[in-house]
């Protein structure tokens, strides 16, 4: 069972203004085999802790640490991050012209797993990858991610997800602009990697219809850069029936104290 562990986290970020502080000491352990849903309003920090576990430059950790099994990851480079089993989603994957999906998913294999997989063994897992993502197998010659529509773009991070096969999935609002056929194809790719039992999964949602088709083992509510609740699945119901305004009013009375 391997362990990804958030203690006591703080980051900022810098702007005209001065350092602006985002994660005011976050606090979150997963570990394989669960997966958490992080739900919460706009601007409470969920995917400042995303980009901040995956090493986004933009982003300064001004306290606390990561760890994966007990080994520091933020003092790692992005690719280390990546090698070491992580895997961040993004919101809005970006266009890479010039480069193949086909060449962009094989060097991310090789640098991963430290060697090239077998060509004629390669074309054949990434056809069904692009399969049960229901995208065609002409994507792989195209470049990554354009011209892609919104949810082509986020099938084809689920199809990364699955052939890279991470130890941890950072998923940074997944269900973003997905009509509902193409949350159900997301989902099940979720559901397939997480369903191996020795992965752990992240999943940051402003909603809770994706929660539907994902079942998260435990519900954490994020408000103003902090983890201001947490329990199971019911909590989700939960922030569906009543929204986020508790919280708010709560961490603004703290503000202001």
């Amino acid at each position: 069972m391997a362990t990804l562990e958030i203690k006591d986290l703080h980051v900022s970020v810098t702007t005209e203004e001065g350092e602006k502080k985002i994660l005011k000491g976050v606090d979150l352990t997963v570990k394989t085999g669960e997966v958490h849903a992080i739900m919460g309003p706009n601007g409470s920090g969920k995917s400042t802790l995303a980009y901040s576990i995956a090493g986004h430059p933009k982003y300064n950790i001004t306290g606390g640490s990561v760890t994966l099994d007990g080994v520091d990851i933020l003092s790692m480079k992005v690719d280390e991050r990546a090698r070491a089993g992580l895997f961040l989603a993004m919101q809005y994957p970006v266009e890479v012209p010039g480069v193949s999906v086909a060449n962009f998913l094989r060097t991310a294999k090789t640098a991963i797993d430290g060697e090239a997989p077998k060509l004629r063994t390669w074309v054949k897992d990434v056809n069904e990858a692009l399969e049960r993502v229901t995208l065609d197998k002409d994507f792989a010659q195209r470049s990554v991610n354009e011209g892609f529509s919104g949810g082509e773009k986020k099938r084809h991070e689920i199809a990364q997800l699955e052939l890279l096969n991470p130890k941890f999935a950072v998923l940074d609002e997944t269900d973003s602009g997905l009509d509902i056929d193409a949350l159900r194809v997301v989902s099940d790719g979720v559901n397939r990697f997480s369903g191996q039992g020795d992965r752990g999964v992240l999943l940051i949602t402003h909603y809770t219809r994706i929660l539907r088709y994902i079942k998260p083992d435990y519900v954490h509510v994020f408000v103003a850069g902090r983890v201001a609740d947490q329990g199971g699945p019911e909590l989700a119901d939960e922030l569906e029936a009543n929204g986020y305004d508790k919280y708010v009013k709560a961490a603004a009375e703290v503000t202001s104290a």
